[in-house]
């Protein structure tokens, strides 16, 4: 019993796969730095088929220097829910760096939604805007809901950063791979604590290739506590 309570498991072996949404991926081919071939797509729609994932959200970039517009992005989703015939259920937004392009698509409001008010959006993972907290209550102002993407990789976030993004009404999104260890020790301990505390609302894969969320979910990392954690954002 004592060897059991202190085993490790893998996403893919807990179960937690089962009825879940993958709220973040770079899984719609050809439009950035992720999947590249609607067949490496449908690779990994196929092991999310075998996993029993029920709801999959393309969210490709949308930055400066991948300047991808809401109609290239919706073409590209209506290509391929023409290719593919699976179970799963498809939805589309997009994954927004905040910089000057951005600060010009809000403006115009021309921006996809992920769910009925909320919108991904992300910085670098070293540095913040200038602006950031100005941008984002100026996206609330304007009625959009900030979805943080993966705040536990910002090195430049300190706790109170998290706490100011939680008082101000702002969404976090956990890095599922963020758990097991992909981006190095101090973002995993800080995406344990911020699961502690309850702060994120939803989970994603970020999946930018077949081989890495293969391996990803395959890593028996996970204590008992932090699957019991996960199972309360992970099927949101």
């Amino acid at each position: 019993m004592f060897g059991f309570l202190h085993s490790k498991h893998s996403l893919l072996d807990s179960g937690l796969l089962k009825g879940a949404t993958d709220n973040h991926s770079h899984i719609l081919f050809g439009l950035d730095d992720g999947v590249k071939t609607a067949r490496e797509s449908l690779h990994i729609l196929r092991f999310y088929e075998e996993a029993g994932l029920d709801t999959l959200w393309f969210t490709p970039h949308t930055m400066e220097d991948v300047p991808n517009t809401t109609e290239g992005i919706l073409a590209r989703f209506e290509e391929f829910k023409a290719m593919y015939e699976g179970p799963i259920r498809l939805k589309v937004a997009s994954e927004y760096m905040i910089d000057t392009l951005f600060e010009k698509r809000l403006a115009e409001r021309d921006l996809m939604l992920h769910g009925e008010d909320t919108v991904l959006v992300e910085t670098s993972t070293q540095f913040p805007p200038i602006n950031l907290w100005e941008v984002l209550e100026n996206m609330m102002k304007a009625g959009y809901r900030p979805l943080v993407a993966h705040p536990e990789r910002y090195h430049y976030m300190q706790w109170r950063d998290y706490e100011r993004l939680h008082d101000m009404g702002c969404y976090m999104q956990l890095n599922l791979p963020s758990l097991v260890g992909v981006y190095g020790e101090t973002v995993a301990l800080k995406a344990h604590d911020l699961l502690k505390k309850g702060w994120y609302c939803m989970a994603g894969s970020d999946c930018h290739r077949a081989g890495a969320i293969e391996r990803n979910y395959r890593a028996k990392v996970l204590k008992k506590d932090t699957l019991a954690l996960l199972e309360a954002i992970i099927h949101g």
